[in-house]
């Protein structure tokens, strides 16, 4: 049987290709790795037909935020990266995206729009959106985000959790609301009003709740967190209040579960067994929320400690088959796994 098609909201598979394949990454993602979460073959078996890969500067000293209980409590954040580091290792990370999409027979598309969205998937290749999450590649005059824009970029988060000229991220505190210091800065916000007049998706997921407002206050986009979850569930600070919700759906916007299972349980511990359920009633909360045109996925696939039953990309239609014990209808379960974010991105980049 064919898995229902999946388009994903979030995944780290770059920043693994850069940091464990440099010398091929190309070749491991398209023939298949035995570690990690997403690869072409794995990709394939679960029905993931595209997504936002996303570009993430890495921390000089690796912190492993995944780990079992590394999120409960208030681990501390790393030190802002500098323009040159950030610069390094993103600019890397687009050049694998742009070697994996290169070619008319290349398996996977670089996309820029609905329209070239769609075709990819028609032609059955993996339609891929270029994500930054934190900007540190960006400078203050914003010159490198005209240049990146050229190459593709679609979507950026300002902050990953770590500060940077562009505002201030939310820790990974539990149990603590997301209202942890200040929002954006001045270039900050110049920041989300050039993505406003190039067309780009702004994600909020690991801006505090000030930055949150401050994007909420100058965008003229549709709000969008692209892996995240409810508050009200799972009191992580990585997690949007009924409040931020509320902004979301009035601004016609989208949230995408994030599978990472500390920002998933009611007691925010990193465990592989945490069960399938509780995934199914974050979505319930969200659809309560912001209605069934407003809700997807965003897995944090090789970002994250997620449910072993799902184990990887492979692992979707799990999930896939929850909704469907559940209730959930298909003409719902097609909108939630991929229609409601590619319309999301035509009501965005067009």
């Amino acid at each position: 049987m064919t898995p229902i098609p999946v388009f994903d909201g979030h995944n780290d598979v770059l920043l693994r290709l850069l940091t464990d394949y440099a010398a091929a990454p190309t070749k491991a993602f398209i023939e298949g790795t035995k570690d990690g979460h997403l690869d072409l073959p794995r990709a394939r078996a679960g029905g993931l037909v595209g997504g936002f890969f996303a570009i993430f500067p890495p921390n000089p000293k690796k912190t492993d935020f995944t780990a079992p209980g590394a999120i409960g409590g208030n681990p501390p954040l790393p030190e802002q990266l500098t323009l040159e580091q950030g610069r390094q290792s993103t600019l890397a990370m687009v050049r694998i995206l742009l070697d994996l999409t290169r070619g008319p027979d290349s398996p996977v598309a670089l996309c820029r729009n609905r329209a070239e969205l769609d075709a990819a998937i028609a032609a059955g290749k993996l339609a891929t959106i270029m994500h930054i999450e934190g900007a540190e590649a960006i400078d203050a005059n914003l010159d490198m985000l005209e240049v990146l824009y050229a190459a593709g970029l679609r979507s950026i988060g300002p902050v990953w959790s770590r500060s940077n000229i562009f505002g201030h991220g939310v820790p990974f505190h539990f149990p603590a609301s997301p209202d942890i210091g200040p929002g954006l800065t001045a270039v900050g916000k110049d920041l989300v009003r050039a993505c406003n007049r190039l067309g780009m998706v702004i994600d909020l997921s690991h801006l505090n709740e000030a930055g949150f407002w401050d994007v909420a206050k100058l965008s003229t986009a549709p709000l969008v967190a692209t892996h995240s979850n409810a508050h009200a569930i799972c009191a992580s600070a990585r997690n949007l209040t009924d409040k931020q919700l509320a902004a979301i759906a009035e601004s016609n916007g989208m949230v995408g579960l994030n599978f990472a299972t500390g920002f998933l349980r009611p007691d925010g511990a990193m465990r592989g067994d945490t069960a399938i359920d509780i995934m199914v009633r974050h979505l319930d909360y969200l659809i309560e929320k912001l209605g069934e045109g407003r809700v997807g996925f965003g897995s944090d696939f090789d970002g994250a400690n997620i449910p072993s039953a799902i184990g990887s990309v492979a692992g979707l239609p799990v999930l896939i088959d929850a909704l469907k014990a559940h209730g959930y209808n298909d003409a719902l379960i097609r909108r939630l796994a991929c229609g409601n974010w590619l319309d999301l991105l035509e009501r965005t980049i067009g």
